[in-house]
């Protein structure tokens, strides 16, 4: 297929423009019409249509190679969410006009769908309407601002506004994360981290160490990517190496969170071999947040 063919599949098929798109949600499961006739011929010309398993059925096909034609992984996406096989395109066809209506662009659709292909089986009125009212309301996310938030966390519209996202602000307003323009843009990924399974028990974790309450707060105040690390992965081997190799004070890590961002192996360890072996004594902030240049000029220093 030509490239130019391509594309008209892939703006036909796959997407519809603005001026197409329904006023009422109601809508959203509505079989549209237009859509069948003119990209079924291009879809049978499609060098990817042949190939596929004689045994699909002509709208599995077709389903395949939308996803494929927007960029995403369609055996991913099928095995992730079961749901695509039995959805209409008509209905996937609804959730990307709504998707579009709202400022997304056709371009973002690989990295939303691909991250997340449950969107893509969403209700729009019951699922994707109630996420972006949230998005407005509760998080002041103004309409033009709606495409730089969901590219910054896909997830948002994969998660219940009822049952994930309000409860998720609740608690992390309650803990004094009052930046609602730094949760929507910069550390939205704890909005769809569970209050009960994530956020409570890193919390507990940290205070586990020797920290009191208000100690563990003001950290995660300080550096709020505290609640997406790993209990496993990353606050128990740094810690232990913090601790056992380094011979540092908690109350360095409790004026300098951000200790637990770095990577162990890459800057951690190596920071620390070199400073033990130039013998002098350099602030935790200072060895690690430095850049190379000036780590070496604080070690020719005597450090700080």
């Amino acid at each position: 297929m030509s490239s130019s063919s391509a594309t008209a599949f892939h703006s036909s098929f796959c997407f519809s423009s603005h001026n197409k798109l329904s006023s009422s949600p109601s809508n959203s499961h509505q079989p549209n019409t237009s859509l069948s006739p003119k990209p079924k011929t291009l879809l049978h010309k499609h060098p990817l249509y042949t190939p596929l398993h004689s045994t699909l059925s002509s709208q599995t096909k077709e389903k395949i190679l939308c996803l494929e034609i927007m960029g995403v992984d369609s055996g991913k996406a099928l095995s992730q969410n079961p749901s695509l096989h039995c959805v209409t395109l008509e209905s996937i066809h609804s959730v990307i006009s709504f998707l579009q209506s709202k400022g997304i662009h056709q371009k973002d659709f690989a990295k939303i769908f691909g991250m997340c292909p449950k969107i893509l089986t969403s209700d729009v009125k019951t699922d994707l309407i109630p996420v972006f009212n949230f998005l407005s309301e509760d998080l002041k996310i103004p309409d033009q601002n709606f495409r730089k938030a969901i590219n910054k966390c896909p997830r948002l519209l994969a998660s219940s506004a009822e049952d994930q996202l309000k409860p998720a602000l609740f608690y992390l307003q309650r803990l004094g994360l009052k930046d609602l323009e730094a949760l929507a843009y910069h550390d939205s990924v704890l909005l769809v981290s569970s209050v009960e399974k994530t956020l409570i028990p890193k919390l507990k974790y940290l205070e586990s160490l020797g920290f009191t309450r208000s100690e563990t707060v003001g950290m995660v105040l300080r550096c709020p990517a505290l609640l997406t690390f790993s209990i496993e992965n990353n606050f128990k081997p740094k810690f232990e190496y913090f601790s056992v190799e380094m011979h540092r004070k908690l109350e360095e890590l409790k004026d300098f969170p951000q200790y637990f961002a770095f990577s162990l192996e890459k800057r951690i360890k190596p920071r620390h071999v070199e400073t033990v072996e130039s013998g002098k004594k350099v602030p935790l902030s200072l060895m690690l947040k430095t850049t190379d240049v000036e780590f070496r000029e604080l070690l020719a220093e005597g450090g700080g």
